[in-house]
């Protein structure tokens, strides 16, 4: 008997879809946190001057499949039929291997004829043409309001950008901001100005800047563990780190490498792909070179290096941070910092046990999260995230923030104790040129404002309060909106 019938298809979909029956999402299932990203895909859903597909993309387990859920509850919580609504998880083997036609007519055959529905579209990149059928359905369907996930950023992109130009909203969806982590677990909110921001620092009076640190003083006990196991909704809640840590390694790391980029990318040795994702683990924050790679990694191309890091990006496990010119200098040649997605999944890949006393450890780790806080903020603005190095004596500035038609933001982490800060330094040398250079120190109490000998102000400010306050920028402007 063939696994791809009506009868097969539709029993998955009901098991999908119990509302059809109940008329409420499972509660279970919606959770009562909500990410940015709901944010942001229930404003482009709702828009109905401006009709887009919205697409989420992220790594396994960072909420996205639960932002889809939410999305299913506030529709039915406003009125909107239970059968005109359907989500579809093309990850399911039937589904999987069912002609995505098939499954759609299925649908609208015995559960609603009409078109003026809601498809939910869990990783979408599993559909066969799955790109030709967005595009179908938004040329064909102008009832139809659509909602995707997908786990392979550059296949959407590139589907994006081809079949779905002027069609679609991609929505990234990052692992938790230190500021999410927080809220997801409780901690009581600090009292906080609703405008700050971290570059008002350098012209408030110490008194100020001290009243904000006290506030932020509870979050500081949090960080830590933030660094070990935070990024990931479930496993932020979990009791057992270390349990949560095998959760991450076998779900979202083992998954991806020998699962879904093998399939996606028809990837024939998954050994080597595995071998430099944990070469860049060890490497996380620092220039990578891909002959350096090819050579440390006996037995493994320049070519198969440069794709596998591709592919690595595209299932959002890595970020490339490439360089910047600054100042009229030239910038060397170019050859990325790679930064892990996010310092839990180092972590789970590592297992190394003492990472919390190991000061050069925690300086890869903190500067991984400052970069991926730091990306995700600008993710939606006319800016670029990359690093400087030049001006003699491989001089170097961690993260430089590119804006466009406006100065540069500069970061620098300092991530050990006194945090020493030379005038013949990048950032000191090229702070007068940028809108605000910030300096990313270590203890709570190595914060205020550093002068330079040619008068410019720095901001110093300690690690878990600059993540912080991202993530309480990025609130603040989704309730504007």
């Amino acid at each position: 008997m063939p696994i791809t019938t009506k009868e097969r298809i539709l029993k998955v979909l009901n098991a999908y879809n119990p509302w059809w029956k109940t008329g409420t999402a499972n509660g279970a299932l919606t959770k009562i946190y909500k990410r940015l990203a709901y944010y942001e895909a229930m404003k482009r859903l709702q828009q109905t001057d401006i009709r887009r597909t919205v697409v989420l993309t992220g790594t396994r387990r960072v909420g996205k499949t639960t932002i889809q859920y939410q999305m299913i509850n506030e529709l039915l919580k406003s009125g909107v039929s239970p059968q005109k609504i359907v989500y579809i998880s093309l990850d399911h083997p039937v589904l999987k291997l069912s002609d995505f036609g098939d499954v759609l007519e299925c649908y609208h055959e015995y559960i609603c004829p009409t078109q003026d529905v809601y498809y939910f579209f869990d990783e979408i990149q599993y559909a066969q043409s799955w790109d030709k059928w967005l595009k179908t359905i938004y040329d064909m369907q102008p009832e139809t309001q659509v909602v995707a996930t997908g786990s392979a950023s550059p296949a959407l992109m590139k589907g994006s950008s081809e079949s779905g130009a002027g069609r679609w909203s991609v929505i990234a969806v990052p692992t938790l901001s230190f500021y999410e982590y927080c809220e997801l677990i409780g901690i009581a909110k600090p009292d906080l100005p609703p405008e700050l921001s971290i570059s008002s620092f350098k012209n408030m009076e110490r008194i100020e800047q001290t009243r904000i640190m006290l506030q932020l003083s509870d979050v500081q006990k949090h960080f830590n563990r933030y660094l070990q196991v935070g990024g990931f909704p479930e496993l932020a809640l979990a009791e057992h780190d270390l349990f949560a840590q095998q959760i991450m390694r076998e779900d979202v790391v083992d998954k991806v490498l020998k699962r879904d980029l093998p399939s996606l990318y028809n990837i024939r040795n998954a050994t080597e792909l595995e071998r430099i994702f944990l070469y860049l683990c060890n490497v996380s924050s620092e220039i990578v070179s891909v002959e350096a790679i090819a050579k440390e990694l006996n037995g493994v191309s320049r070519p198969t290096v440069e794709n596998y890091i591709q592919y690595l990006e595209s299932a959002n496990l890595i970020y490339q941070s490439w360089p910047v010119n600054m100042a009229g200098k030239k910038v060397l040649k170019a050859s990325p910092k790679i930064y892990i997605a996010d310092a839990a999944i180092r972590n789970a890949v590592l297992l190394e046990d003492d990472v919390l006393t190991n000061p050069t450890e925690m300086g890869k780790m903190v500067e991984t999260a400052v970069y991926k806080h730091v990306a995700t903020f600008y993710a939606h603005q006319s800016a670029s995230v990359g690093y400087f190095r030049g001006g003699g004596k491989d001089k170097e500035i961690d993260i430089v923030v590119e804006m466009l038609n406006a100065k540069n933001i500069l970061i620098e982490v300092k991530y050990r104790e006194g945090a020493p800060l030379p005038d013949d330094s990048a950032i000191c040398q090229l702070a007068g040129e940028a809108a605000v250079a910030i300096v990313v120190t270590k203890t709570p109490d190595d914060y205020g404002v550093h002068h330079t000998k040619g008068g410019e102000k720095l901001v110093r400010i300690p690690a878990y309060a600059f993540l912080y306050l991202l993530g309480y920028g990025e609130k603040q402007k989704i309730n504007i909106w």
